[in-house]
């Protein structure tokens, strides 16, 4: 027994030392978060509090991956997860309740404690999936302790608040609301926040919606009265792609404890700075077929759940949501579509069971500690596949369900209608200066001419704009009838995003088809005269520079390309693209020639020095560069970060940006990587340059896991639980440029694509 202790012991303190190395959210580490109470009743306080007014009770310290903090707000959350008697209860923290203080920019932590799922899985792999194709939560594990005890391994879900929203929607001070009951959701109940128009009376709605913002009622009551009496306007209102996005999703994975089912809940609204209301789904932990009740049957065996009507509530006024957009012909297509893109890219050749048994082998020793899980180790090991009763209830086999699943909806005339094929997509100036009509074409066919559209707009978070496109001969589309379609648009700034849909009678299809949440991008010239560039930054400085004051602080650092003294007179840094005029360099500000200016991105204005009104985000967003009459001189989006890991172009000033060690303030040395000079002497990547297949042979290390990551920061391939000494990959579809290379999560090396 004291063997088996010891190896669990050595195992989840390796873990910590990989989860300080690592995001947040990086689903290939185990988080370890250790909260400490000084108060003997903590547990009565905690019960006390979420029983009334759900305040925090304040933790002496916690400690996350290592990084102590004090004077910190602990409360136990949940509905149906939570209960007074048990010891694992679900847990919000918000290290910010009596201290300005975050982890990585995070102030929220959401710990769910897997009350209903015995696979462990459900939650961050429906996550991992609903994240393809709307904006979403980040979601992982974490092994919490309490006053040096182990409570157990719980699901670690990124928080639905005014940094989530500001991040993908680019405001935080809109109407905002969480779409739960007020006091939960349960049989007996009708006041459920399922949309329907309840009249003008905005109190008609308190009981259903929980507001977040400090206004917006009138919005939501217009909302639903939009929804069910003005539908022909519900675009201008709601975003309906992600709608149906969420729609397809819940009802794809049977995710019935959801808007969808019956008590009509789980998912936030937050109307963006262009009136649209943008759902975002909430609390999946009985994903995947555990919740059985959708509203007008229960569903009581896996079968039943694998043949769960597609159209679920497509004549019932109780949903208006589903009701009114699926009586559209059009919009019903693309719910379609998105339910069959789902399903051939999550649930198809066993791409499921390839990505949900790697996540299992991460837990499983995790699972086997916990003291306080509500199945047995076997449930867990057994649910990815089978069926299971005990514990908390029954609960279907994730793969057994899908697969199922899977099966009938393929067969449905719906899923084997045939859509429209979209091809040889051209743009007739890859690289147009603004005001410059750019034609953009596409190869279609099996398409109606009436149902063939081009949406497009200039910004990350603008709506799309839909137009038609025409096969007439006097659309950049050659000739008049050859299957050819074009439109014409005009360039306003400095990158146009773009998407296509086509439909017949049957069925539609997007390309990309995962749109909006993945779409076409085209760049304009960067400005002649510009000799401003966006060198190099630092989006999780944990270590690697402090600032005057000894705090680490995120950084960009702006490079001058000419021989001259540059003034900074109203210019301006950014983290968003829908203000661009965030925070204005200092009257008087200057960068020498061939010189650098580096900006502290913390937020800090009364700080002494270069400090912007902003911080930048370890999990990815933007910076942009700019000036107030001459517009944008350089800017960059990026992905998820890593550590005391920079950004920076190389080949220095006129290079793509790629992960290196940090060159504060100097030229970039363009030595790359985490672990250039990794203890794993014998990995070797071949060719570099590449052109159309990647070789990789490791001989003292078995590579389980492998990423490749682009300039931005993307991710544009991921392989888990391979185990192999050696792995060959085709390359030829991957675009020219300049790639790092991630090998069990730690070793990384460049490769250039030519």
């Amino acid at each position: 027994m004291k063997r088996i202790f010891s190896f669990c012991f050595f195992v989840l303190l390796i873990s910590s030392k990989l989860a300080a190395q690592s995001s947040l959210y990086d689903m290939n580490v185990i988080q370890r978060i250790e909260i400490t109470f000084t108060q003997t009743n903590w547990d009565y306080m905690m019960d006390t509090a979420k029983a009334g007014s759900e305040g925090y009770i304040m933790a002496s310290k916690i400690k996350i991956n290592g990084i102590e903090y004090d004077s910190v707000g602990v409360k136990y959350k949940g509905n149906s997860t939570y209960k007074p008697n048990q010891v694992k209860n679900p847990l919000h923290i918000e290290l910010d309740t009596y201290k300005a203080q975050d982890y990585q920019g995070f102030t929220d932590i959401k710990l769910s404690n897997a009350f209903n799922d015995p696979s462990f899985l459900r939650e961050v792999m429906s996550y991992k999936i609903v994240r393809n194709y709307m904006q979403a939560p980040q979601s992982n594990f974490a092994n919490v302790y309490i006053n040096n005890q182990l409570t157990g391994l719980y699901s670690n879900s990124e928080s639905i608040g005014n940094k989530f929203v500001d991040t993908h929607f680019g405001s935080k001070s809109n109407a905002f609301f969480k779409c739960n009951p007020i006091g939960g959701a349960g049989p007996g109940g009708n006041a459920y926040p399922n949309l329907v128009y309840l009249g003008a009376d905005s109190s008609l709605y308190y009981s259903r919606y929980e507001m977040q913002s400090d206004a917006g009622w009138y919005d939501l009551v217009n909302l639903c009265d939009t929804l069910v009496n003005h539908t022909t306007a519900i675009e201008n209102t709601l975003n309906v792609n992600e709608a149906l996005w969420m729609m397809a999703f819940d009802n794809v994975l049977v995710n019935l404890d959801s808007y969808i089912g019956a008590f009509a809940q789980n998912y936030y609204l937050y109307k963006d700075n262009y009136t649209r209301f943008r759902p975002i789904v909430w609390d999946l932990n009985e994903s995947f077929g555990r919740f059985s009740n959708t509203g007008t049957t229960n569903l009581n065996t896996t079968v039943s759940k694998q043949q769960m009507t597609h159209l679920l509530h497509i004549n019932d006024s109780n949903w208006p949501l589903v009701k009114q957009l699926l009586a559209s012909a059009t919009f019903k297509r693309m719910y379609i579509a998105h339910m069959r893109t789902i399903l051939s890219e999550q649930f198809a050749n066993n791409t499921f069971y390839n990505y949900a048994l790697p996540l299992q082998d991460l837990i499983k020793t995790s699972v086997s500690a916990d003291p306080n899980k509500f199945y047995t180790y076997a449930n867990f090991i057994s649910n990815l596949t089978t069926d299971i009763s005990g514990g908390n209830g029954s609960a279907p086999g994730l793969t057994n369900l899908m697969n199922g699943r899977n099966t009938y909806l393929s067969a449905l005339a719906d899923f084997t209608a045939v859509q429209p094929v979209i091809s040889g997509i051209a743009v007739s100036d890859n690289h147009p200066p603004i005001g410059a009509v750019v034609h953009i074409t596409a190869n279609i066919t099996n398409a109606m001419a009436s149902g063939t559209f081009l949406a497009y707009r200039s910004g990350d978070v603008e709506p799309f704009k839909r137009i038609l496109m025409f096969d007439d001969g006097f659309h950049g589309d050659g000739a008049a009838n050859d299957g050819v379609y074009g439109s014409s648009i005009t360039i306003s700034a400095y990158k146009t995003e773009y998407y296509f849909y086509a439909e017949n009678n049957q069925a539609g299809i997007f390309s990309p088809q995962q749109a909006e949440m993945n779409f076409y991008t085209l760049y304009t010239q960067v400005p002649a005269n510009s000799n401003l560039v966006i060198n190099e930054f630092l989006a999780s400085n944990v270590s690697a520079v402090a600032d005057q004051d000894g705090e680490f602080d995120d950084w960009i650092e702006i490079l001058n390309l000419s021989d001259n003294l540059i003034s900074l007179d109203s210019m301006y840094l950014s983290d968003s693209y829908t203000n661009l005029q965030k925070w204005q360099f200092p009257s008087d500000t200057s960068i020498l020639p061939n010189g650098y200016l580096v900006v502290w991105a913390d937020d800090d204005g009364q700080q002494k020095g270069l400090h912007a009104s902003f911080k930048l985000s370890a999990s990815g967003e933007r910076i942009a560069l700019t000036h107030a009459t001459k517009g944008i001189f350089d800017t960059i989006s990026f992905g998820t970060q890593s550590n005391d890991i920079s950004m920076q172009r190389c080949p220095n000033v006129a290079g793509g940006f790629i992960f290196a060690t940090p060159t504060f303030a100097d030229s970039n040395n363009c030595v790359t990587s985490i672990d250039e000079n990794s203890s794993n002497t014998e990995l070797t990547i071949f060719p570099n340059p590449l052109t159309d297949q990647l070789n990789i042979v490791s001989g003292n290390k078995a590579i389980n896991t492998i990423r490749i990551v682009n300039l931005l920061g993307m991710t544009v391939f991921e392989r888990n639980g391979l185990n192999t000494s050696s792995l060959a990959m085709a390359f030829e579809n991957f675009p020219v440029g300049i790639y790092l290379v991630i090998i069990n999560g730690m070793i990384s090396r460049k490769i250039v694509k030519e």
